[in-house]
């Protein structure tokens, strides 16, 4: 049996690669830089806190504390569409890292969480 090759290396590569793509997609963009703020130092540590988001969803690691669903309620509206492109963007660089077996799995666990969210933001009165 094959191992997992997903690792914490692979996992920090991916949040290198895929919010340096966040950061200059047209309408992404916008939303993460008012949320998090310009400067790489800022960056940084999103990318460290997402990290260890992941980890802990995909290798039970990690040492994240936060409430994602309470940070993306106390954003600005945005619009609904917005979650496909940043699943679309999300893909594209899950094949970059890793292989296909892994980026479904990784996949499969954002697109829960995506539903999930837009469930709360969409359709939950607040």
């Amino acid at each position: 049996m094959k191992m997992s090759q997903i690792t914490q290396e692979k996992i920090q590569k991916l949040m290198d690669i895929f919010y340096a793509r966040i950061r200059v997609h047209k309408e992404l963009g916008e939303i993460f830089n008012r949320a998090i703020g310009t400067s790489d130092e800022q960056w940084e540590a999103h990318k460290k806190k997402i990290g260890n988001f992941w980890m802990g969803m995909l290798l039970g690691e990690g040492d994240y504390q936060g409430n994602p669903m309470r940070a993306h309620i106390e954003l600005p509206p945005f619009p609904r569409e917005l979650f496909d492109a940043w699943l679309g963007l999300f893909e594209e660089c899950l094949h970059q890292i890793f292989d296909q077996k892994d980026t479904e799995t990784i996949l499969q666990k954002a697109q829960v969480i995506a539903q999930r969210f837009q469930y709360m933001l969409y359709e939950v009165k607040h």
